[in-house]
C-alpha cells in the first residue's frame, strides 16, 4: 500500500479531525472538539496554517482517505513549532510518521527556521520514541486546562540552519 503527502489548507480541517477522533478514541480521551481543537475549527482567516505563516500536510492511502497529519506554524524569526502529528495505529511503526514529521521539519528549513519546537501529550509514548530518536530533547511540561486534564512534554533541537 502506497501513501501520498500533501500539502492541504483549510478545507481539510474536518478531515484532520476526522482522524484525530481516531486516535482520541483509541486512547480512551473524551471527545471535545471545540474545547480541543480551536485551531482546525477556526475560520480560514484565523487558520494558523496557512501561507506564509504556516504550513499543513496530510497522507492519504489509496482510497483518498487521511490517515496522518503534521503542520507547522512560525513562532519568531528563527523557530517554527510543530502541531497535529497523528497518525492511524495501525501504520505506526512503518516510518510513515517519520514521513510526516520530516515534512514538517522539511518546511521549517526551506522557511529559514533553524528551531524547532513541539508539544506532546505525555500518553503518546509512540511519539517521544520517535522524536528522541531524530534527536529532539525533552525541555518542559505543561498541564493543559481541558477537558482531558492533558498534560505535554516539550521537545526541542536546533535544525542546523544557524542564523
Amino acid at each position: 500500500m502506497s501513501f501520498e503527502i500533501e500539502r492541504v489548507g483549510f478545507e481539510a480541517a474536518a478531515e484532520v479531525i476526522e482522524l484525530i477522533h481516531r486516535v482520541f478514541d483509541e486512547y480512551g480521551f473524551i471527545w471535545d472538539p471545540e474545547d480541543e481543537f480551536w485551531d482546525l475549527l477556526a475560520d480560514e482567516q484565523a487558520f494558523p496554517y496557512r501561507s506564509p505563516i504556516g504550513g499543513m500536510w496530510v497522507m492519504r492511502d489509496e482510497e483518498g482517505v487521511v490517515v496522518g497529519s503534521i503542520a507547522a506554524e512560525r513562532v519568531d524569526g528563527p523557530t517554527v513549532e510543530l502541531h497535529r502529528l497523528y497518525l492511524d495505529a495501525d501504520l505506526r511503526g512503518r516510518g510513515l510518521g517519520r514521513r510526516l514529521f520530516e515534512t514538517g521539519v522539511d518546511w521549517a528549513r526551506e522557511h529559514g527556521a533553524w528551531r524547532i519546537e513541539l508539544w506532546s501529550d505525555t500518553r503518546f509514548e509512540d511519539a517521544h520514541r520517535l522524536y528522541e530518536r531524530l534527536g529532539y530533547v525533552k525541555t518542559d511540561s505543561r498541564r493543559l486546562e481541558d477537558v482531558n486534564e492533558t498534560v505535554e512534554y516539550k521537545y526541542e533541537r536546533e535544525v542546523g540552519l544557524e542564523p
